[in-house]
């Protein structure tokens, strides 16, 4: 870090110098000064000796304006931008492409680490075709990769440092995706630094490898500087170091120039420290972690025009010559024109294939009414009342049928509801729609014959009941099933007042579906107002390319059309989608004088257009653009005129409009020889936008936003814009606010939602003072934007796309239009693209969402994903949270065509939209989150004594009961060793069963009385002394399946004075990973002889074994099954109690393989601990179902039996797998009143027998004979596992207060255990955000982040614990957070080898308190936990002491200063989604790595990356590095059932998971 890209070492600096330099780098690395602060301190410091650096370092000076996006560059040509004759895409603005290439020209083609994914998800490519290309063109072409040989070489030459072990993972591994480089430019030098953060950042860039290649190695941040792990053994934990002050460390000495982007490093750098907390031991100071809030930016822009004045429309004339009201028109046209043509309605051939004129229209309609009003019945009483809702669900080919059913229900006064035909039971948005039917109290629905016939049926042949629709009635309305009415019957339908006419469906940014009412007044009004404002003539020809069913295609093709007697030609959008041109040559064919289209029929017609000469549009006086609000719309307009001018279209005639539901039309532009001002543009800038401030943009060519008007105000109406959050201040005349709209001519409410309609039918806008700007209500429009000049409205954007990230707003259009415009342009399938935004941690979060196109490789769309977030932060200045691509064709369409953007975001956070292609963003895009911790200046251990007398609070101290009260001296003293007590049983009571061994089918395959253990254990004596010829001392590997065999082999040493070792037999499956284990543990243990079975003797031995150890090397192999019947001479007494009776051998969590060393006073004090705590004498039976190689699990099997006497049912849990109620069974067989599992086991039974309770009763299970049931455990007790075995078994007769946890680790096996006597096992709740600043702070249950803790058993007899502070080692007070430390006589005597950390030893085993009782000797377990008095008391009649163990610290993973439990982070991983089976996470360098296994199909696999990212944000404020996607399976567990979570990680980093899934977030 000390070279920054800058000749600082031009002139040597003196050292004080340089250590005032390495301590400013260490305060900016953890965020103690800013940046700028930084720089300043730096260049004064320089300044003496470098007159060069004039105040800052020339290359400190960032020189790029916009924040640079996060991937690390690689160069390559700008892109030559394509002919436009190709574009296949909806929405093209060649202004907006320029800006986008010239962005990304910016940024050099950038490279990041790819995710990699297994092939069989390869949807789309097979890999077969996957060819590189060449690799010549590397620069030019953008699909380019760079080989793997040109690679390593390359990084080679520049860095000769680089161990070889790199160079092996990036050449030799197969599944993952691209490895780091130190930059592209030929050979490999590193590119000077081009500014900070890119220095920062370790400036690495990433080369591309195809997809077998090694994963990404974050660990390696080669820059001018390299770093490098050291390799990982399975047993042994590195910590990465960097290279003295070469690399920026964090406190805890882990290196951040990893692959991590420079936005990250910068934000690392900024983050300052907080203000000092009051001294933590002293105050309970109601902690809460504050997220950041943003600060405004002192420089963004604000408003400065004056407040905008009320803009008013012309006056509407209401002329007298027209009709009174549109039915009254509908029957003037009727009768005095019946034959004039009203609706041509087209098939999908371009043919009319029908004509309705106003006389059919009438009769139809009238027919209908009177079928609605007199033919319906249920029970005599008419089916329907006048304002009654009706559904109209008519398909977008029938616009006839929907004309005559929508007029209709207007003569028989019912209130038509126009809905979308429902394909499928399970359409996109489908269940609102049928909310809002049952909240209009819909019981009919009118439909087509055809339709009818159309729709999903139910069994009976009935239509099908749709999800969420309220019972409905169909009502074909074809002619043959409606009556004619009597001559002289005239309905008496009144449509001029304030009754609702119809009701128009609105679907909100949330996916609710609203219906907006329009009364009879406001249908009136905007006919008039229309035809005023387009001028409309009787018998004017209309084409229209709309939805006929609402907006603007219902007001102008259906309603004002027949006020005016104009002829409409509707064309279907199904006709749109095979002939794009069908509008046009209608227009040409009849002469329509004006035409109803999207910005995108124009578009599609411009790609069709070649070849069609003769087409002519001179006859059009208006075009009206329909969505002219938005942002895409000017592109087609001005280049639809660029085409068509040729051909008779005059500039003029385009029109362009903007509407919304609730105001229906809010502006149009008018003709010149209507009235209408000169068309305007608008070239604004992006970034004030964002802020809400109109600035047009002269200086930044490249984020601008260019917007035409949407003409003048409606007739009749007035309009304003407001501020869009809080009261409807006016807005200023440069701000962006919502327009609201004045006039009759609006909608009048949302059906039946009284509040919302209040806020925006009834908005009263105010000027600054608070004064009302009039006495009538406005309408919100939805639509943003502002009055330009000549009083013409400019929209911006819509409410419902606004993304409010951070301070910002932006709009999901502007950001679709960003990505459409990115190269190849033809990569997203159709142009389908959806933007919305997320609320995680507090702040929207922007998702992107595109159909990628079908023949796209992995390298293709990995490569314009990249480049739209770089496009999207050069143009916008916003990150993008998640990107993700789905196949063509699967994102949930929209009535017509169009994306239903709330059912895609609601599938995103359902994990239900199945990517094929995801990139999360979190590091760049969260920037809210809590400040990291920083670790204060500890307080003596001196004062937190004083400072808990002070606050009354008792050192955290408790003990098990006094061994001298409980049991007479003297048999202590006589069971001292246990070969003496065997010999003792054996004599006396040479009968009495000790061991009962049972088979997968419950049936007992060997017992051993004392008398037979002692005979087989003097011929294992025997045999060991003569034909392995050992001494005494000598240890001995005793390699055995679970059984009697095991405890005579075990007792045979201990008579001939060896030393025993228990080992885990190889699994014969799978030599290949458990052999070299086996074979490590004997030549670790120094054991002179290995004593088997004669089956595991063959398999030492074997041709398999040999492929994965070196079988030649194995000590003498005794095989005991067929040993001679001999007695030993003598039995071996030991000199003394402290003589090592066996080596305890077990493999960490962390991957450290450990023995340590327990003397015969341990073992027999061990024994006597745990039969006084369960009460265990001769005539007890107990059933065992644990593995009998380590820790207590070894101690009960081997050991306990043979001193208490009782007996002991074995049950060994690999038996489960093929019988999975053999333990349950057993327990209650033998009516065993006390039995130990382990977490494995009762998984398994609660999975395996979760259904089956019943049929255990019927076979006799009874589990009330249990008095306790103890999980042996060396972690924090699994609550929801204990809880669910309970609650499950509770039906077998299992006491619900049965079950609880056991405590041990390395240095003492056995320190809390249950027993069958004191009060039941306490759970408390604890505030997990306090945990990770080390701190307990208790809570009620339910509170927000609670953690359950439950107390793991009572404290042994003769076991003292104490908690200590884990770095000052002094004593803690009572609920504070500490080191568990023990001292006890069964405490292990040392570890006999930690493999590769031998320094460990002293500090573990003989610990003393820096303070206090600084003489007792305590050994260190490692487990953080915390002791708290309880109300209850225990058999003394003291205060019971509960001891809660929250993990342990060797797994702790410090992140942002602060200490998290692996644990807690799975647990919220587990519930993010069902298809989570299970959940592992470690760090990896700086960043956190989660391992998910899938039990689902892999093509779901991406739906979890994102999912995992956010649950991990909201609930522990982290940012997940790598989400790695794993089948069931891979995630080792030991026999205890614990995870192993640093073997997953050496697997991960050797590239040996085979993931489906591996996603990199940037």
């Amino acid at each position: 870090m000390a070279d920054r890209g800058c000749p600082l070492e031009a002139a040597p600096l003196p050292a004080e110098v340089l250590e005032s330099l390495a301590e400013l780098e260490l305060e900016l690395s953890e965020g103690d000064i800013t940046q700028k602060g930084y720089e300043k301190k730096r260049a004064k410091l320089l300044a003496r000796y470098i007159p060069l650096i004039q105040g800052v370092d020339p290359c400190l000076q960032t020189e790029n304006r916009i924040p640079g996006p996060l991937m690390t560059a690689a160069t390559s040509k700008p892109q030559k931008s394509r002919a436009t004759n190709s574009r296949d895409e909806r929405f093209r603005s060649d202004v907006h492409t320029e800006a986008v290439q010239a962005a990304l020209a910016k940024y050099k083609e950038r490279k990041m680490p790819m995710p990699s994914k297994r092939r069989s998800v390869l949807v789309h490519s097979s890999v077969e075709t996957y060819t590189p290309p060449d690799t010549s063109s590397a620069s030019e072409d953008e699909g380019s990769l760079r080989r793997p040989g040109r690679l390593t070489s390359a990084l080679l030459q520049s860095h000769s440092s680089i161990e070889p072990w790199l160079d092996r993972v990036i050449q030799g591994s197969s599944t993952s995706s691209s490895a780091s480089s130190t930059s592209s430019h030929p050979g490999g030098r590193p590119a000077a630094a081009p500014s900070t953060t890119t220095a920062l950042a370790g400036l690495t860039a990433h080369a591309h490898i195809d997809l077998h290649s090694a994963p990404p190695d974050v660990t390696t941040g080669l820059a001018e500087h390299s770093h490098y792990e050291r390799p990982q053994v399975a047993s042994v934990r590195g910590i990465p170091r960097g290279h003295g002050r070469n690399v920026l460390e964090t406190a805890d000495g882990v290196p951040v120039n990893s692959r991590v982007s420079s936005k990250i490093q910068q934000l690392l750098n900024t983050l300052k420290r907080p203000k000092r907390p009051p001294l933590k031991e002293f105050f309970v100071d109601d902690f809460e972690e504050l997220l950041e809030v943003q600060q405004p930016d002192p420089n963004q822009p604000k408003p400065e025009g004056d407040q905008m004045a009320v803009l008013k429309g012309e006056p509407l004339s209401v002329g007298t010559s027209g009709p009174s009201s549109l039915l009254a028109a509908l029957q003037l046209w009727g009768t005095t024109q019946p034959k004039a043509p009203c609706l041509t309605a087209l098939d999908t051939a371009g043919k009319a294939t029908c004509t309705l004129t106003y006389g059919k229209l009438w009769s139809r309609s009238l027919k209908l009414a009177y079928t609605l009003l007199n033919k319906l019945t249920s029970k005599n009483e008419p089916l329907l009342k006048p304002g009654d809702r009706v559904a109209l669900v008519f398909p977008n080919s029938d616009p006839v049928m929907f004309m005559v059913a929508f007029y209709g229900c207007l003569l028989a006064e019912l209130v038509p509801v126009p809905i979308e035909v429902p394909l499928t039971r399970k359409d996109a948005g489908s269940q609102q729609v049928g909310f809002l039917l049952g909240s209009c109290g819909v019981t009919l629905a009118l439909t087509t014959d055809a339709c009818q016939k159309g729709l999903p049926k139910a069994p009976t042949g009935e239509v099908a009941t749709f999800k969420g629709w309220p019972p409905l009635a169909w009502l074909v309305i074809d002619g043959k099933h409606l009556t004619k009415p009597p001559k002289d019957w005239y309905p008496l339908a009144q449509d001029t007042g304030s009754g609702t006419a119809y009701i128009e469906y609105k679907t909100s940014k949330e996916g609710s579906t609203v219906g907006v009412t329009v009364s009879h007044s406001s249908l009136l009004a905007q006919c008039r107002a229309l035809t005023q404002a387009c001028g409309y003539m009787e018998a004017e020809t209309l084409t229209n390319v709309l939805d006929f069913k609402r907006d603007a295609g219902l007001w102008h093709g259906v309603l004002t059309s027949v006020m005016n007697r104009m002829h409409v030609v509707s064309i279907p959008y199904a006709l749109m989608k095979v002939n794009p041109l069908s509008w046009i040559q209608k227009v040409c064919s009849y002469k329509a004088r004006a035409a109803l289209v999207k910005s995108r029929d124009m578009h599609w017609s411009l790609l069709a257009q070649r070849g069609q000469r003769d087409v002519c549009l001179s006859s059009l006086r208006m075009l009206i653009v329909a969505d002219g609000a938005n942002p895409w719309s000017i592109s087609s307009c001005d280049a639809f005129l660029n085409v068509f001018q040729s051909r008779g279209l005059r500039p003029e005639v385009i029109c362009p409009c903007a509407s919304s539901p609730e105001a229906l039309t809010v502006a149009i532009r008018r003709p010149p020889d209507l009235g209408g001002p000169p068309p305007r543009k608008a070239v604004l800038s992006m970034n004030g936008l964002s802020y809400g401030v109109i600035r047009v943009d002269t200086e930044e060519k490249l984020s601008v936003l260019t917007v035409q008007d949407v003409g003048q105000v409606m007739p009749g109406a007035s309009a304003c814009v407001v501020k869009v959050d809080g009261a409807p201040y006016l807005c200023k005349t440069d701000e962006i606010g919502e327009i609201c709209v004045n006039s009759i001519a609006t909608g009048t409410a949302y059906y039946g939602l009284l509040g919302i309609t209040k806020n925006v039918f009834e908005t009263v806008p105010v000027t600054a003072d608070g004064v009302p700007v009039s006495d009538r209500p406005f309408t919100r429009t939805g639509l943003l934007g502002f009055i330009g000049p000549d009083n013409l409205v400019f929209v911006v954007g819509k409410l419902d796309g606004l993304m409010v990230v951070g301070v910002r707003r932006h709009n999901a259009d502007d950001v679709v239009a960003t990505a459409l415009a990115v190269e190849p342009m033809k990569f997203v399938y159709r142009g389908r693209i959806a933007v919305f935004s997320v609320t995680v941690l507090h702040d929207d979060r922007i998702v992107l969402v595109a159909e990628q196109r079908p023949d796209a490789s992995e390298e293709d769309s990995f490569q314009w994903m990249s480049r739209v977030l770089q496009a999207i932060d050069s143009i916008h200045q916003v990150g993008v949270y998640c990107l993700a691509l789905v196949p063509a064709n699967t994102l949930p369409k929209a009535p017509l065509g169009g994306i239903h953007i709330s059912e895609t975001k609601q599938r995103f956070l359902e994990g239900m939209l199945h990517p094929c292609n995801v990139l999360m963003c979190p590091h760049t895009c969260v920037t809210n989150l809590p400040k990291p911790r920083q670790k204060q200046p500890e307080v003596g251990p001196a004062s937190m004594i004083v400072g808990n007398l002070v606050a009354g609070k008792r050192i955290a101290q408790a003990s098990g009961r006094e061994l001298a009260h409980l049991e007479d001296s003297d048999q202590a003293r006589k069971f001292l060793f246990l070969a003496d007590v065997l010999q003792w049983r054996a004599h006396t009571t040479p009968d009495h069963p000790l061991f009962l061994l049972l088979n997968a089918k419950g049936t007992v395959t060997s017992t051993a009385t004392c008398i037979q253990l002692h005979k087989r254990a003097e011929r294992v004596a025997a045999a060991l002394m003569e034909k392995g010829r050992l001494d005494a001392g000598d240890h001995v590997a005793l390699v055995y399946p679970p059984g009697v065999d095991l405890i005579a082999a075990f007792y045979g040493c201990l008579y001939c004075g060896c030393v025993p070792v228990t080992v885990r037999p190889p699994h014969p499956q799978n030599l290949g990973t458990t052999l070299p284990t086996v074979k490590m543990i004997v030549e670790v243990s120094k054991s002179a002889c290995v004593l088997s079975t004669q089956a595991i003797t063959r398999l030492l031995r074997s041709k398999e074994a040999a492929a994965a150890v070196d079988v030649r090397t194995w000590p003498t192999i005794l095989d005991t099954d067929d040993i001679p019947k001999k007695k030993v001479a003598s039995i071996f007494r030991p000199p003394s109690p402290d003589v090592l009776a066996y080596l305890d051998f077990s493999v960490s969590t962390t991957g450290i393989l450990a023995g340590v060393k327990m003397s015969h006073a341990a073992t027999s004090a061990l024994c006597r601990s745990i039969k006084l705590q369960c009460e265990l004498y001769p005539s007890r039976q107990i059933a065992i179902c644990l593995d009998p190689y380590c820790g207590l699990g070894f101690a009960l099997w081997c050991l306990c039996s043979v001193y208490s006497g009782h007996q002991s049912v074995l049950v060994p849990p690999l038996e489960l797998e093929s019988n999975v109620s053999l333990w349950l069974s057993a327990v209650s067989q033998y009516k065993a009143r006390v039995t130990f599992c382990s977490y494995s086991v009762m998984e398994m039974c609660t999975k395996g027998l979760g259904a089956q309770t019943g049929a255990l009763r019927m076979k006799g299970v009874n589990l009330s004979c249990v008095r306790t049931c103890m999980v042996v455990a060396e972690e924090r007790p699994r609550i929801s596992l204990t809880q669910s075995f309970s609650k499950l078994f509770k039906d077998l007769g299992l006491p619900a207060r049965a079950v609880s946890t056991t405590f041990g680790c390395r240095v003492n096996v056995a320190i809390c255990l249950q027993g069958t006597t004191g009060p039941d096992p306490t759970t408390v709740y604890v505030d997990m955000r306090a945990l990770r600043h080390d701190r307990v702070r208790l809570v009620e249950r339910g509170s927000p982040h609670s953690l359950p803790l439950m107390e793991s058993g009572k404290i042994l007899p003769g076991v003292k614990v104490i908690i200590a502070h884990t770095e000052t080692k002094g004593p803690l007070g009572d609920s504070h957070l500490g080191e568990i430390w023990v001292s006890s006589p069964h405490n292990a005597t040392g570890y006999y080898t930690v493999y590769g950390e031998e320094t460990l030893h002293a500090d573990h085993f003989s610990a003393r308190l820096s303070f206090g009782d600084t003489q007792t000797i305590w050994a260190r377990t490692g487990y953080l936990g915390f002791l708290r008095r309880t109300e209850l008391t225990d058999a003394s009649g003291e205060r019971h002491d509960a001891l809660y163990v929250v993990g342990s610290l060797d797994e702790t993973l410090e992140l942002r200063g602060m200490r998290y439990h692996p644990i807690d982070i799975e647990t919220s991983v587990i519930r993010a989604h069902r298809s989570i089976a299970e959940c592992a996470v470690f760090t990896w360098t700086n960043l956190l790595v989660v391992v998910v296994e899938l039990d689902g199909l892999e093509q779901d696999a991406l739906d979890l990356v994102a999912l995992v990212t956010n649950v991990v944000l909201e609930e522990h404020y982290l940012v997940v590095g790598v989400v790695v996607i794993v089948d069931p399976g891979v995630i080792p567990i030991n026999s205890r059932g614990e995870k192993q979570r640093m073997h997953l990680r050496d697997g991960f980093l050797a590239d040996q998971l085979d993931p489906i899934y591996v996603a990199y977030n940037m």
